[in-house]
């Protein structure tokens, strides 16, 4: 395999990374990844304390140079959880940002504070690559049916998603990266620190989201932004307002959101203030990247593009195993992929690693139909999305998309409940445009009706003030109960 980090070889003195006030060259990084490299080289595993701060993007590249699989952890984790991620990765030590307060957990480790400035101080020579299979990251799932699992990324899989990436968005040296993501996860992380390493490009993290931060660095510079559909919705509900966030989001080279659906009409209002469409891709902690919209493609709304480059991608009927041959915007199947962009196996869970695959094809556990140009459409989760409901399968994420272009519906979620005569019916929760003033059951129904066919329609409808959301914007639907 190739370099992972082919700038840092070559000395680069174009910019790297930029945290606030802070910036290092390719060249820098280099010296204080490689520095701190060589400190770290013997160890098993290490813990990395994902804050949003250059120490830790400095410290998850060190830890890839050296060839030494890296944990990033996320600084919210609650007390259980970061104790069995603990027990269960066994690290040797944890690398930190000077001054950060580690948990009990963390701080029983031997600890290296990583101090660009310092590390830096003289040129290392860089670690000879590692093999491609060789682990590189170990990320956390997020447990919601157990305690969460330890997906094992090989080196292999981040060379091929960014990769496929550059491909598929056309994504080059001379491209800013602006985000605010966390750092623990793998659209933060994987994309947006390691991506614009790899193409040898520049990463600005606004450390906290704010508009007036997308609108700087977009406007002095940038030319991508990566964002969850929170961001956006803050986004869009600001550009009325503020004309020169819209001149930048005009003069972004590409928009592209991801982790969760970006609703409808967020899509809409971004595009007609700025000109500019949000693009969408669809990937997983085990896959990294499957599918994106590409930068010379047709953007759609509730759409996240075609299969990217390498990976192949297969819709099979949930209960037959059958394989999805149609495209026809309508039939709804399972996600199954395989490709270079897999993981390689849940740390210490050959049971789940095995469960996980059929023939050699990873079962997302999503839900999705193929329009007839081959674009992927989510519907939901197999676990509480897919609604049976007089003998049809539906998918939830259709009916969501459809409530959202309801002039009086703010945000939608839709789950099933047990029916005694349709066996699940179907719940629309919905947060009102005006709360005083909320659409009535008969009238949305009557609304998902006129678009899609008459059993897909809500039974109930419940109003909320907001709908439960995790850190990275997606709707915790178990969460939801009548």
């Amino acid at each position: 395999m190739s370099l992972l980090f082919p700038a840092l070889a070559t000395g680069s003195e174009l910019p790297a990374l930029r945290f606030g006030e802070r910036t290092l060259t390719h060249a820098q990084l280099a010296a204080a990844a490689g520095s701190l490299a060589a400190r770290i080289a013997d160890e098993r595993r290490i813990a990395v304390w994902a804050t949003p701060t250059l120490g830790t993007a400095v410290g998850v590249v060190a830890a890839l140079l050296a060839g030494v699989p890296a944990v990033p952890v996320n600084p919210k984790s609650g007390a259980r959880e970061l104790a069995h991620i603990v027990a269960d990765s066994a690290p040797t030590l944890v690398l930190a940002e000077p001054g950060a307060e580690l948990p009990a957990a963390l701080a029983a480790l031997r600890r290296v504070d990583v101090d660009p400035e310092t590390d830096g101080a003289a040129p290392a020579a860089l670690p000879a690559e590692p093999s491609p299979e060789s682990p590189a990251l170990i990320v956390y799932t997020s447990g919601t049916t157990g305690p969460p699992k330890g997906a094992v990324l090989p080196r292999r899989a981040i060379a091929a998603t960014l990769d496929a990436l550059e491909d598929a968005w056309q994504w080059t040296a001379a491209d800013v990266l602006v985000h605010a993501l966390p750092l623990f996860h793998v659209h933060g992380l994987i994309l947006g620190i390691l991506g614009p390493l790899r193409r040898g490009g520049s990463v600005r993290h606004l450390g906290r989201f704010d508009t007036a931060g997308v609108t700087r660095e977009l406007s002095s510079g940038a030319t991508m932004f990566f964002g969850v559909p929170t961001m956006y919705h803050r986004i869009a509900e600001a550009l009325s307002d503020d004309p020169a966030l819209a001149r930048a989001l005009a003069g972004a080279r590409l928009l592209v959101s991801g982790s969760a659906a970006l609703p409808v009409h967020d899509h809409r209002r971004i595009s007609a203030a700025t000109g500019s469409r949000v693009i969408e891709r669809y990937g997983m902690t085990e896959t990294l990247m499957n599918t994106s919209v590409r930068a010379d493609g047709e953007p759609r709304a509730g759409a996240v593009g075609v299969p990217l480059r390498g990976v192949e991608l297969r819709l099979v009927h949930d209960e037959s195993g059958e394989t999805i041959e149609a495209y026809d915007g309508e039939t709804v199947g399972e996600i199954q992929v395989r490709g270079p962009n897999l993981f390689s196996e849940y740390l210490n869970r050959p049971d789940a690693t095995e469960a996980a695959f059929t023939d050699g094809w990873f079962r997302t556990g999503d839900m999705a139909i193929r329009d007839p140009d081959g674009y992927v459409r989510i519907v939901g989760r197999k676990a509480t999305d897919l609604i049976k409901s007089g003998g049809y399968k539906i998918g939830a994420g259709e009916i969501e998309n459809v409530l959202l272009e309801h002039p009086g519906v703010r945000e939608a979620a839709v789950t099933g409940e047990p029916d005694d005569d349709l066996g699940e019916r179907i719940v629309a929760w919905i947060v009102p445009e005006h709360a005083g003033n909320p659409p009535g059951a008969e009238e949305l129904a009557d609304h998902v009706a006129a678009q899609l066919a008459a059993h897909k329609r809500p039974r109930v409808v419940r109003c909320l003030e907001a709908l439960p959301r995790n850190d990275m914007g997606k709707i915790m639907k178990r969460s939801l109960q009548g």
